[in-house]
């Protein structure tokens, strides 16, 4: 038993072959096989009608309208001129703006990295209080693992701190056997 009627071909022309799911092209309105039915793949001939972009203005990032048979980039350039919203003056703007205070240090930060301790808007080569000289506290911070002179040593703390020194040796020795 046949069914002439069920399946389509392929309306490309080199292939025509008959397909069960036939695929329609929504710019012509043929039938195409899985392997023709893209726009690129038969060369529609209506596929400036689905092939449409809205340029954008590389200034102001806002979409220009270009309407049927004007070039994008006459009608960019046009709104780059006249209706632009971009502030010319703002790409001359300064980004680097906080200096740095450490004395015969030039360079400068986007953003403020200010001390803790002295309040000074520094680089991020000077932003530690060891690093630019900070004397606001008395003496300056001493550096990590150093103790500074006249301090109490500290103390460790911690679970392991509580617990008796027997009560741990027993505890290891009992690990060590297992």
């Amino acid at each position: 038993m046949e069914f002439p009627d069920l399946g389509k071909h392929c309306s490309e022309n080199t292939c025509k072959q008959l397909d069960f799911l036939p695929l329609t092209c929504d710019a012509c309105k043929q039938d195409f096989c899985k392997d023709h039915f893209t726009l690129a793949a038969h060369r529609c001939p209506f596929a400036f009608r689905k092939d449409i972009q809205v340029p954008v203005c590389p200034l102001c990032n806002s979409p220009v309208p270009v309407k049927k048979g004007e070039l994008p980039d006459v009608v960019v350039g046009e709104h780059m001129d006249q209706d632009c919203r971009h502030n010319a003056g703002r790409s001359r703007e300064k980004i680097f703006t906080y200096r740095c205070s450490k004395e015969g240090c030039k360079r400068k930060e986007m953003l403020q990295v200010a001390c803790d301790e002295c309040h000074g808007s520094f680089c991020l080569r000077h932003r530690h209080p060891l690093d630019h000289g900070c004397q606001r506290g008395g003496h300056p911070p001493s550096r990590a693992g150093c103790s500074v002179p006249g301090a109490p040593a500290p103390k460790p703390s911690g679970a392991l701190n509580t617990l008796s020194p027997g009560w741990l040796a027993q505890r290891l020795r009992w690990k060590v056997r297992r």
